[in-house]
């Protein structure tokens, strides 16, 4: 992941070790935890409503990208 070869974020998380799946779960229920999502579909609806709750997701995803498996980020469609 630290090569200069592009992966898509989806990818890098299918292949993430069950401690750095932990890892970001634990960061993602930092977030989301006051939410009333009772399954995945409904957590998705509540967050998708929320601008502020994307951008923090998508902000702590990056975060663990760079930080913890020294991935560069790069932005774009």
């Amino acid at each position: 992941m630290t090569s200069e070869e592009f992966q898509p974020v989806p990818q890098i998380l299918m292949e993430l070790t069950p401690t750095e799946q932990e890892k970001l779960y634990n960061q993602f229920m930092a977030i989301v935890r006051g939410l009333d999502g009772t399954d995945a579909v409904t957590l998705t609806k509540l967050v998708m409503g929320r601008v502020d709750l994307k951008e923090k997701l998508i902000n702590m995803v990056a975060g663990f990208l760079t930080e913890e498996l020294k991935a560069k980020v790069q932005y774009g469609y």
